[in-house]
């Protein structure tokens, strides 16, 4: 009996291992959630047995991946890094990839084009080319980029090229079940699956590296420390948890808030905006992007994780590193949190500044809480989560890919 995830139809065939183009028009790597799953994918193929190129941007940090071969179109714009949501410079990239990724279809005839997000869509043509079949992930729902005339035009036609990737990849993956209610109800999909995301780390936290992350963030004993992990995406609510970070604040003098993630020039624009007075840049640090491994430690270190997103239709990777960390989370009462949490594991509150700071308030107030929490949020993520599943999942979703190319095969 097959486990879907060991040797597939295709690879038990063929005296070859099976051929795999993966695309990720994103950074790679870089600590956020697309480039994240990335990596995932690729140790997963590799430990199945498959051969996998990674058709990636110019920029992001080089990962050694057994049986993996990073390949990077030529870095023609030098550009240093790319941000969330469409652009010109990402058309461009995205126009580069397409033609790398043809001719790398021509010359390898890959058995499976693996596209991430708009990679589904440059992935179609390069199935066309090598004969392959094609797999969709989608992580995101282009309506949580909305922002301006000009970007909601271009987002509304990435919705377009969405649908018509969904009605021609083989199998579509979706990252969370709100994404894949999403893709069922496109006319003319064909087979989904709901692969979860998984912690950005396997690395656990020690004693040791908690306690230095730990006295990096207080000044004295009494101090108790908030903590965000992200991206500052407009729906992520980054603003939103700096001003309920001041109401805090006024409130509750030994708080702290460190928030990890965004670029340089990310976080200065957002200190400016925030107007933080001096009292509260002093309490309120901004860690930047840090490697995955060191995140553990930080999230252990912390009394409260906070998620204040504000809408979005994927499930925020975030919170499986929360729950993986055993700390007491306090997150927005959105359906995008709501897919994961729930009134057992978590503080839920409304979108908004006065009741994101009284569900901060209520956790930093009650030590007893933050335990019965924090134990079950833990519980949850060892139950219901991890690399094992995961890697079961999208085997079984190779299989059943290599499955339907083979049974096209005998049919001609």
């Amino acid at each position: 009996m097959r486990d879907g995830v060991t040797e597939h139809t295709e690879a038990r065939e063929c005296s070859r291992p099976v051929k795999v183009l993966l695309i990720a028009p994103q950074p790679f790597f870089q600590w956020r959630g697309s480039p994240l799953r990335v990596e995932a994918n690729a140790k997963v193929l590799s430990s199945l047995g498959y051969e996998v190129d990674l058709l990636t941007l110019p920029i992001g940090d080089d990962r050694c991946i057994p049986r993996v071969r990073i390949v990077r179109v030529p870095n023609m714009l030098g550009i240093r890094d790319m941000r969330i949501g469409p652009s010109l410079v990402k058309a461009f990239f995205d126009l580069l990839l397409l033609v790398w990724g043809i001719c790398m279809a021509i010359r390898h005839k890959y058995d499976v084009i693996h596209g991430i997000e708009d990679g589904g869509f440059l992935g179609f043509f390069m199935a066309r080319v090598a004969g392959g079949a094609l797999i969709f992930e989608r992580h995101s729902d282009p309506a949580s980029y909305r922002g301006g005339f000009f970007r909601n035009v271009v987002l509304g036609l990435y919705s377009s090229i969405e649908r018509f990737t969904i009605r021609r990849a083989d199998v579509v993956i979706g990252t969370g079940p709100g994404l894949v209610k999403q893709i069922v109800l496109v006319e003319g999909a064909g087979s989904v699956h709901h692969i979860f995301d998984i912690p950005s780390s396997n690395v656990v936290a020690t004693p040791e590296r908690t306690a230095k992350a730990r006295g990096s963030l207080v000044q004295s004993p009494d101090d108790l420390v908030v903590m965000f992990v992200g991206s500052f995406a407009g729906y992520q609510g980054v603003p939103l948890l700096l001003e309920a970070a001041k109401r805090v604040l006024l409130i509750l003098p030994q708080a702290r808030f460190a928030i990890i993630g965004g670029s340089l020039q990310e976080i200065e624009v957002l200190r400016r905006d925030a107007g933080l007075g001096e009292d509260a840049a002093r309490k309120i640090v901004f860690l930047g992007r840090m490697p995955p491994e060191e995140i553990p430690d930080y999230l252990a270190a912390a009394d409260v994780l906070v998620s204040p997103r504000l809408g979005g239709a994927n499930t925020p990777l975030k919170l499986l590193d929360y729950l993986k960390a055993g700390r007491a989370i306090v997150a927005t009462d959105v359906p995008a949190n709501r897919y994961i949490l729930d009134e057992s594991v978590a503080i839920l509150v409304p979108p908004t500044a006065d009741g994101l700071a009284e569900g901060m308030l209520k956790a930093l107030r009650d030590e007893e809480l933050r335990r019965r929490l924090g134990r079950a949020g833990y519980d949850l993520i060892q139950k219901e989560y991890g690399f094992e599943r995961y890697r079961e999942r999208l085997g079984a979703c190779y299989e059943e890919v290599l499955s339907q190319r083979t049974r096209k095969r005998l049919r001609c």
